[in-house]
């Protein structure tokens, strides 16, 4: 695995990936540096420091990566979901599990959103409670607020 820090507004993210595509992005907080790592750069690794630097300079909103998230199906059809949500607006976990056919697995969809991989890519930020309010996020309810703020979506 090949790792790549990067600096944004909020905060320090790790990218990783397998040499090919990404497969996580970690929050500050949620990976403890090793003494022997070392940023490995790989074409995988710029292509995603670029765009996540476009997504943060507010001239990039979809991301077009090669992913390679490890996660059981259902996770997948969730996160392939996610992805569909367009730059600034939200979703209910409701929302989500309709648009899979699952109608009434929103708890299930809740759960695989929250072991989205590849927050921010796959933006599970743009999920927000059914009421509207937000919802747990990896990297903390101020963080997917500031997500939000910087895509001009409106949340409780």
């Amino acid at each position: 695995m090949n790792y790549q820090y990067l600096d944004t507004p909020i905060g320090r993210l790790r990218l990783v990936s397998n040499g090919n595509a990404l497969v996580r992005i970690a929050f500050a907080g949620q990976y403890a540096p090793a003494a022997h790592e070392r940023a490995v750069g790989d074409a995988a690794l710029t292509a995603a420091a670029q765009q996540l630097h476009e997504y943060f300079c507010g001239r990039r909103r979809r991301f077009e990566l090669p992913l390679a998230a490890p996660g059981t199906p259902f996770q997948h059809l969730v996160w392939d979901a996610l992805r569909d949500i367009p730059y600034g607006q939200l979703r209910s976990y409701g929302d989500i599990a309709r648009r899979i056919g699952r109608a009434s697995a929103a708890r299930a969809v809740g759960a695989a959103n929250g072991r989205n991989p590849l927050p921010i890519v796959v933006p599970c930020h743009r999920v927000v409670g059914s009421d509207g309010r937000l919802t747990g996020f990896a990297g903390g309810l101020d963080t997917k607020a500031a997500l939000l703020r910087l895509e001009g979506a409106a949340a409780g």
